[in-house]
């Protein structure tokens, strides 16, 4: 999986999470940029991006990230152990 279809896949995660078609990520993007990502999102976020690309988080993993190209990178990484 490239790093652009990790992208639009993610996309259209944050977007049913936050139920807002509008939603578009950067690698920049960070929980300040969208309406309604608090710790319960988050959450829902990390569970929903899981099961989307078949992968597990740990909890140290997610402490060290800053922004959405952190967590695109996180996935990438995971998905090639896979």
């Amino acid at each position: 999986m490239t790093e652009d279809e990790i992208y639009a896949a993610l996309t259209q995660v944050f977007r049913d999470v936050f139920d807002d078609d509008d939603i578009t990520l950067s690698p920049a993007t960070t929980a300040d940029d969208i309406a309604g990502w608090d710790s319960q999102a988050h959450v829902n976020l990390v569970v929903a991006a899981e099961t989307r690309f078949g992968i597990r988080f740990r909890t140290a993993e997610l402490e060290s990230l800053h922004n959405v190209g952190d967590f695109v990178q996180l996935i990438a990484t995971k998905r090639k152990g896979a």
